[in-house]
């Protein structure tokens, strides 16, 4: 069995969040993964370019960067002990924002995925998984947790119901996509298609246990400025997702194919070629009222190529980390106030707005 170290670097989002913290320590390291990343990206050069800027006219001195067994030297000679509750979640937060499931990873991941790199990063999870500020990322759904809705005070809304007709709807609509994409989109993974490419089914609710961390740990997020936190309780047949077994096994109970729709994208993300299953979430919500992916499963195994059958593999995609899906018509609004809160332009935490 693997242990906690080594579950979090086998995930790439647990990868970057070590990654991200060791820059947050270390203005070198910062600057040696800026250059290091920008050399690895995909996207060198056309999608990703370095500009200077020399007022002088004159040729810029010429910095000398770091090969990659420096930085590894670097990363693992890192003085850990003054972590904060603030750097943790700030890099988990940035590891959150850089995941994208529709194109290659970029420079920084493909970085911290070397050799060299993720064992020096042995070092930075070490202090991660027996910190104080991270036992919250193994924790288990909790009864009383909050829906967010990314609208303003002013347009208020209620909480989607009926949940079973969503969820037929979503899978029929599952179905004729795959069936369209066999058709229509060539077999070859390579060629320049894009579509679907989420785990999960939209407009259930969604719910989150803490906030306001909740409110930044969102993948593929629009940069919403205003949200609203409505308190939800629920309580049921509830699987927790912990690790990839979790979710692997999910997938195995409940197989929906996608090969088609999502062969493209996942990878240009992944990097293999194959069949591809989701859990079918109509026939899941017949055993659960709810799923919950803990921090720590979406560290691990979030945006990994994971085998099912021997020639079927699953991705967890678009799933954000520590959010319960509820696939029943279990959860309600509490009684406890709805909360308002607002993330300024320029800043990049979330303030909570007085009422009254």
């Amino acid at each position: 069995m693997e242990s906690a170290v080594e579950q979090l670097l086998s995930g790439p989002r647990g990868r970057r969040l070590c990654l991200e913290l060791a820059m947050e320590k270390d203005q070198d390291i910062r600057i040696a993964v800026f250059h290091l990343g920008y050399n690895l990206d995909p996207g060198v050069g056309r999608s990703r370019k370095l500009l200077t800027m020399n007022p002088s006219g004159e040729d810029p001195p010429h910095l000398p960067e770091l090969t990659v067994d420096e930085l590894a030297a670097l990363i693992t000679s890192l003085d850990l002990q003054t972590i904060t509750d603030e750097l943790v979640q700030h890099a988990l937060q940035r590891s959150v924002d850089t995941a994208r499931y529709w194109q290659e990873p970029d420079g920084e991941d493909v970085l911290a995925a070397t050799e060299e790199i993720t064992k020096s990063l042995t070092h930075v999870a070490e202090s991660l998984v027996d910190s104080p500020e991270t036992q919250w990322w193994n924790q288990k759904a909790q009864a009383g947790q909050s829906s967010i809705d990314w609208r303003a005070e002013s347009d208020p809304a209620l909480l989607p119901r009926n949940p079973q007709h969503m969820l037929a709807e979503w899978a029929r609509k599952e179905r004729a996509e795959e069936i369209r994409a066999a058709k229509e989109r060539p077999r070859d993974p390579r060629a320049n298609f894009s579509g679907e490419w989420w785990s999960i089914p939209h407009g259930l609710i969604h719910t989150v246990a803490r906030i306001p961390e909740g409110l930044s740990l969102v993948e593929d997020s629009l940069g919403w400025e205003e949200a609203t936190v409505i308190p939800v309780a629920g309580t049921g047949r509830i699987l927790e997702i912990t690790t990839e077994e979790d979710w692997i096994n999910l997938c195995r109970s409940f197989p929906l194919e996608v090969t088609a729709s999502r062969r493209h994208d996942w990878f240009r993300t992944t990097g293999r070629h194959g069949r591809w299953v989701i859990p079918d979430w109509e026939q899941a919500a017949t055993e659960w009222d709810a799923v919950h992916l803990t921090v720590a499963g979406y560290l691990s195994a979030a945006g990994r190529a994971l085998p099912v059958i021997e020639d079927t593999s699953t991705v967890i995609a678009g799933w954000d980390p520590g959010s319960t899906i509820w696939l029943t018509d279990v959860a309600r609004e509490s009684e406890l106030p709805r909360q308002f809160w607002q993330r300024p332009r320029t800043e990049e935490q979330w303030r909570l707005t007085p009422t009254g």
